[in-house]
C-alpha cells in the first residue's frame, strides 16, 4: 500500500460537478421512493377496502397537512426520478456522453425536475 498518497478527510472540502450530484439524487430519490411505496400501498388499500375507507383516504389527502406534505413528497421524487432517468436511458444510447453534454443535461434535469415538483404542488396543495 502506498502510504505517500494524499488522503483527504474533510469531506466538506470535496465539490461534486452538477452531472454526478443529479446522479446521486437520482439513487435517493429511488430510496425514497420505495420507502414511500409504503404510504401508496396503505392509501390504496385503506381506499379500496370500503367506501368509508376511501372518504377516509380522501378525507386525509384534502384536509391533512402531513398526508399532503408526505404525497408531494412521493410525487416530487418521482418527478426527479423519471427526469433522471431519462437523462441515463439517453447516456445509454450514447446521446450527450462528453463532459459539455453531460452538464447541459444535468442542468435540464434540474430545470424541468423543479418545473414538474411546482406542478405537483400547485396539483396537491
Amino acid at each position: 500500500m502506498n502510504s505517500k498518497r494524499p488522503v483527504n478527510l474533510d469531506l466538506s472540502t470535496i465539490h461534486f460537478p452538477l452531472p454526478a450530484l443529479t446522479s446521486i439524487a437520482h439513487r435517493i430519490t429511488g430510496v425514497i421512493l420505495f420507502i414511500g411505496l409504503i404510504f401508496a400501498f396503505w392509501a390504496l388499500d385503506a381506499s379500496l377496502s370500503s367506501p368509508a375507507g376511501f372518504a377516509a383516504v380522501s378525507d386525509a389527502l384534502a384536509h391533512n397537512f402531513l398526508a399532503k406534505l408526505i404525497a408531494w413528497g412521493l410525487l416530487s421524487a418521482l418527478a426527479f426520478h423519471f427526469v433522471a432517468g431519462i437523462k441515463h436511458l439517453l447516456m445509454d444510447i450514447n446521446i450527450g456522453v462528453t463532459l459539455e453534454g453531460g452538464i447541459k443535461k444535468a442542468q435540464i434535469t434540474v430545470v424541468a425536475s423543479v418545473v414538474l415538483i411546482i406542478l405537483a404542488g400547485v396539483w396537491v396543495w
